[in-house]
């Protein structure tokens, strides 16, 4: 199976460009021209990132720094920065190696390809579910907004896993309790709403956005 890279970068002939050549070298790859999408694109579990570090919104060295918790993989930065202090962030920031523009497209292939035969020999990805810019690591079992730990009981996050797992599909108050109590349990489903509140209420406070949705008559659903 070939190994995906995700190219991060705000300049779609960049991504272009590094995509064609990657492609060519034998490797997937994946495309995001900002760093909300590279966020959303983790869950596909990239095996090595190249991300520059002259990004919108959130720059190439925060983006690095609030993803590095949750993903083992390499991350290369290419950038125009050519100080010995921007390499130096570079790597203060989690990134594992650094490329100034303009570079050498087999320089850049030949770099790819020693990181991943590095990164095989300790190789341990955490699974990572991402939505709206939410990282929810399913091996760690936790939840970050940003470089912002959201705090979560152990039934709590059991739900936020399995309504993020079964995304967009909706589950009523008895199918979530089977699912996380178990069909044995002798408690009342009832339970499971004064969770969700909870779990809404934890998620607003910190991102403002309402990820888990009610659907009268039906149940909830987690929205993509």
């Amino acid at each position: 199976m070939a190994n995906k890279i995700l190219i991060v970068d705000d300049e779609e002939m960049m991504t272009e460009l590094l995509s064609d050549h990657l492609r060519d070298c034998g490797y997937d790859t994946l495309v995001a021209n900002s760093s909300r999408r590279a966020i959303s694109l983790l869950q596909l579990q990239p095996d090595l990132i190249i991300l520059d570090i002259n990004m919108p919104e959130i720059d190439g060295l925060e983006l690095c720094k609030s993803i590095r918790n949750h993903i083992a993989c390499p991350i290369i930065f290419v950038t125009a920065r050519i100080t010995e202090q921007d390499k130096i962030n570079g790597l203060q920031y989690g990134g594992d190696d650094y490329i100034t523009k303009p570079f050498s497209l087999n320089e850049l292939s030949a770099r790819v390809a020693a990181h991943l035969r590095r990164d095989e020999r300790s190789k341990c990805k955490p699974y990572v579910l991402t939505a709206n810019n939410l990282i929810v690591n399913l091996s760690e079992r936790t939840v970050y907004y940003g470089d912002m730990q959201i705090p979560f009981s152990k039934k709590e996050f059991d739900i936020i896993e399995f309504l993020m797992t079964n995304a967009n599909q909706v589950f009523d108050r008895e199918r979530i309790y089977e699912a996380i109590w178990g069909y044995d349990a002798t408690g009342d489903s009832g339970v499971v709403k004064e969770h969700i509140r909870k779990i809404r209420g934890k998620l607003h406070e910190i991102t403002g956005q309402d990820y888990i949705e009610t659907i009268w008559g039906m149940g909830y659903k987690w929205n993509r």
